[in-house]
């Protein structure tokens, strides 16, 4: 089994990865190509749900919205006041793009 350590070390290097990729159209592709179908479903969702919060949406909105639970926005919601500063970083400027 792979050590978490070892886990840690790669999602880096993918991150790194990820941060090189200037095209959107290329991005694109390969997320498209890494990822299953339920896997680009879920990651949409979450994505989703954390932009309507930082935009200031309710959570009880937010699940009207999308026909989610109030369970699924609750880490979103906590990552947006307590997680990682790049986290809310790269919120923060997406939001910023769209109302651009």
């Amino acid at each position: 089994m792979v050590s978490r350590r070892k886990h840690a070390k790669t999602f880096k290097r993918l991150s790194a990865c990820l941060a090189s990729v200037e095209n959107p159209d290329d991005m694109y592709d390969f997320l498209y190509g890494i990822l299953t179908p339920a896997e680009r479903a879920k990651i949409a969702l979450r994505w989703e749900l954390v932009r309507l919060l930082a935009e200031g949406r309710s959570q009880r909105t937010i699940a009207d919205l999308l026909g989610i639970s109030l369970c699924k926005i609750t880490r979103g919601s906590r990552e947006l006041k307590k997680g990682r500063p790049g986290f809310r970083k790269v919120v923060k400027a997406a939001i910023e793009k769209d109302a651009s």
